[in-house]
């Protein structure tokens, strides 16, 4: 068996801005898996620096290295993969990153494609679009393209004092798209009086208004605001999002395979929120076309209500890591289920051209 990594620097079309900064590209790591005939990838959605999570691409590729790529020898199952290394704390984009490894690995041995194999697979999913901070009219001339494009939700970036005038410029000019923000943690339960003024703004969700671990807060919130409150970061596990909802700490969560270990996880949590008569859609961290597709998968599972960050690729690069990047079609993505696996074809000029470094492990 042979795995091999390719730290990638893909630039993007337009910078990127959210509270965190602005990122004018994306470093990821991306993985090979070769067994058996079966070539499979995945990508770890780690980045550069800590300011999404504490993890970044060199604590990543430290722990897979060190602690969890020996756990890959017998090509477990993906369950059996995170149970044999969950004593390992955290680090769940590092464990993600080889648990869907394997679950494109072991849909291809299966001749499934991966969102057959993940079960309850309806064929196609259903995308919304994330739009940075920028200046206002930039902000309404990408939003026009995306209502024209037939996206399902439009959902903005804001930032604390930014809020009321992204908020407002776009009611003004589109009063009844669904639309919700993603703060990113920039605000704090002392300012509730400024998160109630978004009420008005009849937003499908606030994302992550409070702290990026916080459900306490998060709960007492919900008691203040008519907007729901989805969570994204403060979501790291099953355990968490089972407190979340028993708490009231939100009604929506946004899922991430990379922060919450993978798609064992992520299906968990989709169910837990459908239990609680909640809501689940799928987010993205700027992934290639190698990691979107893990993304896609899961976007297609009947769990999964809402429209996500799943935008077809050419949104974000030039020029893509596969042959075969996702479109869509009068709303939806549709998912090749005649494709084992991920489906994906990788460009393998494509790779070589924005690898920075690269490697293999010894197993």
């Amino acid at each position: 068996m042979e795995i091999s990594y390719y730290i990638v620097r893909m630039p993007l079309k337009n910078p990127f801005t959210t509270s965190f900064g602005t990122d004018i590209y994306r470093e990821s790591i991306i993985f090979r898996l070769s067994e058996n005939g079966i070539t499979a990838y995945s990508e770890c959605v780690s980045d550069h620096d800590p300011f999404y999570s504490y993890e970044d691409n060199t604590t990543a590729m430290h722990i897979i290295s060190e602690y969890l790529i020996k756990s890959v020898k017998n090509l477990p199952e993906p369950e059996e993969f995170l149970k044999s290394v969950s004593y390992i704390k955290g680090h769940n984009m590092a464990k993600a990153a080889l648990e869907m490894l394997l679950y494109d690995y072991h849909a291809r041995l299966n001749k499934k494609s991966l969102a057959d194999y993940l079960g309850q697979n309806r064929g196609y999913a259903i995308p919304g679009i994330s739009i940075g901070i920028d200046k206002i009219d930039k902000m309404l001339e990408r939003i026009d393209e995306a209502v024209k494009m037939g996206y399902n939700r439009i959902k903005v970036k804001i930032k604390k004092g930014l809020e009321n005038e992204i908020l407002k410029s776009i009611r003004d000019v589109y009063p009844d798209i669904s639309l919700s923000a993603d703060a990113n943690s920039d605000y704090t339960f002392n300012d509730i009086e400024l998160l109630k003024s978004l009420d008005r703004y009849n937003l499908v969700y606030i994302e992550q208004p409070l702290c990026y671990d916080d459900l306490i807060y998060h709960s007492k919130l919900s008691r203040e605001i008519s907007t729901p409150i989805c969570l994204d970061e403060s979501i790291t596990s099953s355990r968490r999002a089972e407190k979340a909802f028993e708490i009231g700490a939100c009604s929506v969560i946004n899922i991430k395979p990379g922060r919450v270990s993978g798609l064992t996880e992520s299906i968990k949590i989709a169910r837990i929120a459908m239990e609680n008569n909640g809501h689940a859609w799928v987010g993205g961290m700027l992934e290639t076309g190698i990691g979107r597709a893990y993304n896609m998968a899961l976007a297609a599972n009947n769990l999964i209500d809402y429209p996500g960050d799943t935008s077809p690729n050419a949104r974000y690069y030039s020029e893509d890591l596969v042959k075969n990047p996702f479109t869509m079609d009068n709303g939806i993505i549709s998912i090749d289920l005649k494709r084992p696996g991920t489906g994906i074809d990788v460009d393998s000029n494509a790779l070589k051209k924005y690898t920075i470094d690269s490697g293999k492990f010894e197993i």
